[in-house]
């Protein structure tokens, strides 16, 4: 495969037999996204866990406290008071049947997240097999289905990212902008992976982190010592 002169250049600052410290390696993702626009800063950590056992899922959310820099539009599923509350946190849409109604057949997806109140669930399950493989099901583990609108809303506002441990055992999560500069990228890193450590399966055996990779949009992985987290 051919890079591009950017990429090759930045190849050249990384060895990729060496396992870097944290604040090393956010670094070097920083120094080396030289795209022309704003690059996302990713994680990449395999877990020694069994995702096919559900006593060994990994799953939650957390708030980083420099956000993502992404603009993130939250639809609300509720009705009555619950519904009037997510426009007045800031809810970019809210509504009831009519929003299933309009994912379900008007094929509409223009939010990022969606939460719901526990009772509007039985509405939303009709549309699960829509909703889920997008990831955008609403769930009480990361905190989208909940009775305290105002707080699900404003922490998806601030830079509530969810992590979720994929089908070969490794969680992708954002961890903001090349443009943050290392020291916010590094907080919100140290925040993501105290969380995942924190939701360590009880069955889980063995060496809990196996690898973590740090890398932006267009740049080359950084490997990361996972020992030191």
């Amino acid at each position: 495969m051919k890079h591009g002169k950017k990429y090759s250049d930045s190849l050249k600052l990384i060895d990729h037999l060496k396992q870097y410290d944290p604040e090393e390696a956010v670094d070097l993702v920083v120094k080396t996204g030289k795209a022309k626009f704003d690059e996302t800063v990713e994680i990449s950590v395999r877990l020694g866990v069994d995702p096919r056992h559900a006593d060994q899922q990994v799953r939650g959310a957390v708030v980083l406290p420099h956000g993502t820099g992404r603009t993130i539009r939250v639809l609300v599923i509720a009705k009555g008071d619950k519904a009037k509350e997510a426009e007045e946190a800031g809810a970019d849409y809210v509504g009831a049947e009519e929003m299933i109604q309009k994912i379900q057949h008007e094929n509409w997806f223009d939010f990022d997240v969606c939460v719901a109140t526990p009772d509007m669930m039985g509405l939303v399950g009709r549309i699960g097999r829509i909703l889920g493989p997008k990831g955008l099901m609403p769930n009480p583990k990361s905190g989208t289905v909940t009775m305290d609108i105002t707080r699900a809303v404003n922490d998806i506002k601030a830079g509530k990212v969810e992590y979720r441990l994929d089908k070969t055992a490794i969680i992708h999560c954002p961890i903001g902008k090349v443009s943050f500069g290392k020291e916010k990228l590094q907080e919100n890193l140290t925040t993501l992976m105290d969380a995942i450590n924190k939701a360590k399966p009880a069955a889980a055996k063995g060496t809990y982190m196996r690898s973590v990779y740090l890398s932006s949009t267009m740049g080359p992985s950084v490997r990361v010592n996972p020992l030191k987290f």
